[in-house]
This record gives structure tokens, sequence and C-alpha cells, in this order.
């Protein structure tokens, strides 16, 4: 065994290694980097993912290539950053001092009035730089949605952006040019080996493979699995919560493979919802819009799909949509394996289908079926990067115009019951529609009331019919 432990974290800060053979189980790449590091251009702003101030790169080998990109390092932990090259503000310039071409760019267009958030603001422009040197507009602005700017409106940012094409060239960017050398550097890095630090309760372990996740929840089944850190990052940061003893399951491979081959799509449960992205609007491109509304572009490069259906959250965005797929999830313990429906996996509040040392494995989504008719909803006080008041994913399958199945999660069985075989048109739709009241008892809290929530749901069932129908903008109940 001794050979295939290290007892170290090993990545490269900026131009530098960094070994760590002692790191507490909490602790966030952002305290690290202005604590220990003194790398204070990383700000802290919410300490919870949202506002972005934080932002920095890192950069992965992933099937050969090296990806960059932009995180939220208040929530990112250290433990989860073997074999990575992180690159902070402080790394941007050149080595004789001139600012990078992004920076000069905000300072030329007027892109920053107090400061605070402006880091974050480059670090994001740049993670895009590098992999779009000519953006649209619109996907500045979803480069932007993790980054909250209350002084400049955004404008002048986006004229920044745009422009940076003009003041640079990204072959003679540092980062592009030393592309070869960090990836020899970190593929030395990552030698095949278990990574364990601290002991007892203070461990901390980031498995080798697949094989070694399993074989490190066998002897510790209470462990914390941390994927993204998007949720587990304010069970720290906003909670105070113990997590120890933390696995840390980002790195593993096996976990982040994408298959649309044979009768569905299958992702591992670590893979992202940014490297998901591209299978998903190519075979239900009617989750596009839903799923760029998924957090801001940080959340979305570091949260997983697994992650988000394991931890059972229920703000999690993407079950509804899963479930009204009828998807499929693929849970292991040990060499053991079981597969069960994405609906049957959420038993109740808290509470999941799976057991001490059982961890998701895959997810499979199967393909549409002639006749499906689909729909996914997101309602939120804000359009980017919130949390959902209401999220609401309709799949109708329709044969000869008689519905033939409904599906609207969390399985609404009596707006199904009332759905099914019957025309489908506004008289039955509206039927539907009431009995939702049946299915559902909603909550009220900060983000809407329980009143509202049923009647944008029942409003939700209207729109999707009247979409069905060829209305695409016309209002129905307040619901636009």
């Amino acid at each position: 065994m001794a050979s295939r432990v290290r007892n170290e974290i090993r990545f490269l800060l900026n131009d530098e290694l960094v070994c760590l053979s002692d790191v507490p189980t909490h602790q966030t790449l952002l305290d690290y980097l202005r604590l220990e590091q003194r790398l204070r251009g990383t700000k802290e702003g919410c300490a919870e993912g949202d506002c972005g101030a934080c932002s920095v790169l890192v950069g992965r080998l992933h099937g050969g290539n090296l990806i960059y990109e932009s995180v939220n390092a208040c929530i990112r932990f250290v433990g989860s950053l073997d074999a990575c090259h992180v690159v902070t503000i402080e790394h941007l310039k050149s080595a004789d001092g001139e600012l990078h071409p992004v920076q000069r760019a905000m300072v030329e267009y007027h892109g920053s009035q107090c400061g605070f958030c402006t880091p974050g603001i480059v670090i994001s422009l740049y993670g895009l730089w590098m992999a779009n040197s000519n953006p649209l507009v619109d996907e500045i602005e979803q480069a932007l949605q993790g980054n909250l700017c209350r002084c400049t409106g955004y404008a002048p940012i986006i004229r920044a952006a745009q422009a940076v094409l003009e003041n640079g060239v990204l072959e003679t960017d540092h980062l592009v040019a030393e592309r070869a050398k960090t990836i020899a550097r970190l593929g030395e890095l990552r030698d095949g080996k278990r990574v364990e630090t601290g002991v007892g309760d203070g461990c901390l372990i980031v498995p080798a493979s697949a094989d070694d996740l399993a074989e490190v929840l066998g002897t510790m089944p209470d462990a914390t699995l941390v994927a993204g850190s998007t949720d587990v990052g304010l069970w720290v940061t906003k909670f105070m919560r113990d997590i120890s003893p933390v696995v840390f399951i980002g790195n593993i491979e096996e976990l982040k493979t994408i298959d649309d081959g044979g009768v569905g799509l299958t992702l591992g449960a670590g893979v992202t919802y940014t490297e998901a992205y591209g299978a998903i609007v190519t075979h239900f491109p009617q989750l596009g819009d839903f799923w760029t509304r998924i957090g801001g572009a940080q959340v979305r490069n570091m949260g997983t799909i697994g992650g988000n259906i394991a931890n059972g959250s229920p703000i999690g965005d993407t079950p509804p949509a899963l479930i009204a797929l009828g998807a499929t999830i693929t849970l292991r313990k040990g060499e053991r394996r079981r597969v069960i429906m994405l609906q049957d996996y959420f038993i109740a509040y808290g509470k999941q289908d799976r057991f001490p040392g059982e961890f998701v494995e895959s997810i499979h989504i199967p393909w549409q079926q002639p006749g499906d008719q689909l729909a996914f909803y997101k309602i939120s006080k804000r359009r980017d990067e919130d949390i959902s008041s209401l999220c609401a994913a309709i799949r109708i399958n329709i044969v000869d115009d008689i519905v033939k199945e409904a599906v609207t999660p969390k399985r609404a069985s009596n707006a199904e019951a009332v759905l099914s075989g019957q025309p489908f048109d506004e008289r039955i739709v509206e039927a539907a529609a009431l009995a939702l009241a049946k299915d559902f008892q909603p909550i009220s809290d900060m983000r809407a009331s329980a009143e509202y929530r049923m009647l944008t749901a029942q409003n939700l069932l209207r729109r999707f019919y009247l979409e069905t129908q060829g209305e695409t903008t016309q209002l129905v109940r307040g619901v636009a």
C-alpha cells in the first residue's frame, strides 16, 4: 500500500510548485491565498460563491488537454487542487510589469470604479479570452454571470471585453506560450497515487481512481464526499460545519466520462455542468437556456451533476429536468452496482436512497421518443446566478393528439392522471393545472410565498400548452 499512497497535495500556484503535507480538511483556496501566500488581489465578498470577487483560474489536464476555468476560491478547498494549476490576478502582468491586455482594456474603457470586484472580473474575462478570443456579447455576459458589480452597470466592462483582441495577441500570452511546459509539469504531478494527509477525523483523501474510491468508502463509509464543493463549501463558510474526514473526488477521470452512444446519454457523476453542456444542448436542445442559468460560470465550472443529485438538496436545478427525461442513476458500493430511477432516489426531504459507503457513479438519460414535447422553466428573483423560487420540468408524449404520457417532476401524479389518455387541449390542461394543488404543498420562504409558487406552477403548465401551439410570447396569467 505504501507505494500507492502519497502524503502531500501538490499543485502549481502561478509559476511555483506547492507541496503541502498538512492540509486542513476545511481550508479554502481563498484563505490559503490571502493568509498564507499573501496574494491579496483575490478578494472575499460573500464567502458563498455568489459575487465572484474571489475568482481565480484553475487549470487541469483532461483528456490530454490543459483547460483553464474560472472558479470561486471562497468555496474551493485546497484539498481538491492536486495536480492543478492555480492562477491568481498577480500572475497576469508580464515580466516587465506591463498590464495584461485584459487589464489594460478595463482601464481604457473605464470598467472599474471602486475596484473591489475588478480582479475577479479580469480573471473571468481572461478565462473567456483564452477559450474564445473574439466572443459575442451574449458569450461575454455568460462569462460574467458569476461576477457582481454594483458600480459600472457592466456596459464598460463588456466594451473592454470586446476590445481585448485589439489590445493584445493571444499567442503572446505567457500562459498560452508556456502551455506545453505546464502540461508536462502537471503530467508529472499526476502519479496515479492516492493522496492521504492528516489522521483520524482530520483525514483528507484524494482517491486515485473510481476503484480506489470504492475501496476508501469501504473503510470510511461516513466520510464527506466533495466533488465541486459548490454546496459543501457553504457548509463550512456559512454553517461552520465540520466536514471531516473528507474524500475529494473531482480529479477521478472515470467519473468524468461522457458517452452518447447506444440508447441514451451517460454522464459520469463527476462531469461538471460546463463539461456536460455540449452534449446536453446537442441531444436535448430544450435544456440549453435552462442550463446556462444554473449558477454563474464559476459554479458551472466547479459543480457536478452527480453532486447535485447525491446531495439531495431541494433547491437543486438538475433533478427535476432529469426526472422528466426519465433518467436513471448507477449507485456503487465496492464492486456492487445497482441502477434505479432518479425519481425513486429522493425519498423525503434530506433523505435519499443511498447506503453508507455507496456513491453515485453515473447518470443515464434515455433519448427522446417520437411525440415527446419538452419544456424546462426556472423562476428566480434574479435571472442569472440565483437559486430557483420554482423549477419546473414538463414532458408530455402526444400521439395522434392524445396524451400518452405526462411527466411533471416532482411527479405530479394527479395532474398526470388528468392528462393521460386525453386530447391535449385547453380544457384538459386547465383541469391538470388545478390538479397540481393536490400534488404539491409548497412552502413560503424568503424567495417566494406558497401561494406564488402554486400559481406559478399552474401558469407554467398553461404556458407549456400555449408554446406547443406556437404561441411563444403570450402572457398566461402574469407569466410570460
